[in-house]
C-alpha cells in the first residue's frame, strides 16, 4: 500500500505536467500580457464562468515566468507540488532554503483572482516587511497588489495594506487588528477586509 504522502502526489501528478505543459507558451507572452491574463482570470473566477480550480495549469505557469523575469528563479516541480498542496488546504513540509517564500507566490496567486484578498501569516515583523518586498517584484509584475502589517503602522497604513491583493503579517498582529475591530464603535474604524484564503508560514512556529 502506498503512504497517504505518495497517494496525495500521485493526485497531482497531472496537474504539474499540465504546468509543466503551458511553460513553453508563456515563455513568449509580453510583460503587458501578464496584467492582461490576470484581469482576464479575475474575470472569469469573479463571474462564475470558471472555478479557481480550472485555473491551475495557467495561473501556476504564469507565476512561474514572471518569477523568471523578475527574480530570477524558476519554480521546480517541488514547489509546484507545494503550492498545490496549500492552495488544498494542506499542510506542505519543506526544509530550510527549499524556498518556502518562493511557493507560496502560486497558492497566494491563485486565490487572489476571487479578488476577496489573501493572507500570509509569518512569524515576525521582520519577515513579514522582507517577503512581502521580495515577493511584490512578482506580484507587481502580474498586476497584483501586495502590502504588509508591522507593529507601529498607523490605522490608515493598516487598511490599505489590507485592501491589497496579498497582505503579509504576523499572526500576533492580524490577531489584535482582528479584536480592535470587533470592539469598534464605527465602521471605517475597522481595518481588517474580511477573511477569505491564509497561508501560515512556519505553521508549527505560529501554534
Amino acid at each position: 500500500f502506498k503512504s497517504s504522502n505518495q497517494q496525495e502526489l500521485d493526485k497531482v501528478k497531472n496537474l504539474i505536467l499540465a504546468i509543466n505543459d503551458k511553460e513553453n507558451e508563456f515563455k513568449t507572452i509580453s510583460e503587458s500580457d501578464f496584467k492582461e491574463k490576470t484581469e482576464k482570470f479575475k474575470k472569469s473566477v469573479q463571474n462564475g464562468s470558471q472555478k479557481l480550480d480550472d485555473l491551475i495549469p495557467d495561473s501556476f505557469a504564469l507565476v512561474r515566468e514572471a518569477a523568471k523575469r523578475t527574480l530570477g528563479e524558476r519554480h521546480y516541480d517541488v514547489q509546484l507540488v507545494g503550492g498545490l498542496m496549500l492552495h488544498k488546504g494542506k499542510i506542505a513540509e519543506m526544509k530550510t532554503g527549499e524556498g518556502k517564500t518562493l511557493v507560496s507566490t502560486l497558492p497566494a496567486y491563485l486565490n487572489s483572482l476571487s479578488g476577496e484578498g489573501v493572507h500570509i501569516v509569518t512569524v515576525n515583523d521582520y519577515l513579514a516587511k522582507r517577503d512581502c518586498e521580495e515577493m511584490s517584484k512578482i506580484y507587481n509584475f502580474l498586476g497584483l497588489s501586495s502590502g504588509f502589517i508591522n507593529n507601529g503602522q498607523d490605522d490608515f497604513t493598516r487598511k490599505k495594506n489590507y485592501s491589497c491583493d496579498v497582505t503579509y503579517a504576523t499572526n500576533s498582529e492580524l490577531g489584535f487588528d482582528y479584536l480592535r475591530d470587533n470592539m469598534s464603535i464605527r465602521s471605517d474604524q475597522i481595518v481588517q477586509r474580511e477573511h477569505y484564503f491564509s497561508i501560515v508560514d512556519e505553521i508549527d512556529s505560529c501554534l
